[in-house]
């Protein structure tokens, strides 16, 4: 079968292992009451979600400007008649 992967989708899986690495770790050192190590991982998982969520703030951001960009340079045609309703405003 021919599936289509979305652009980041290797990074993201790659991204998903390692958390998934981290987080088990964090959990097996929780359990043993290793605190240090802990807190460690914690600060380890903390920093690398930061990074994505600023990764993901800074393409929103760019993308945003992009299309700002073309809604700001797009012209509306005006059709022949005006476009408007025929003056008196009915029907009759």
């Amino acid at each position: 079968m021919n599936l289509v992967k979305p652009p980041g989708a290797d990074a993201a899986g790659y991204l998903r292992t390692f958390l998934g690495c981290h987080a088990y770790r964090l959990r097996a050192a929780m359990r043993g009451k290793d605190r240090g190590a802990s807190a460690i991982e914690l600060a380890i998982i903390t920093a690398v979600l930061v990074g994505l969520a600023a990764a993901i703030l800074v393409i929103i951001v760019n993308f945003a400007q992009k299309q700002g960009g073309n809604i700001t340079n797009t012209t509306v045609p005006n059709p022949a008649g005006g476009g408007g309703a025929p003056a008196g405003g009915g029907a009759g």
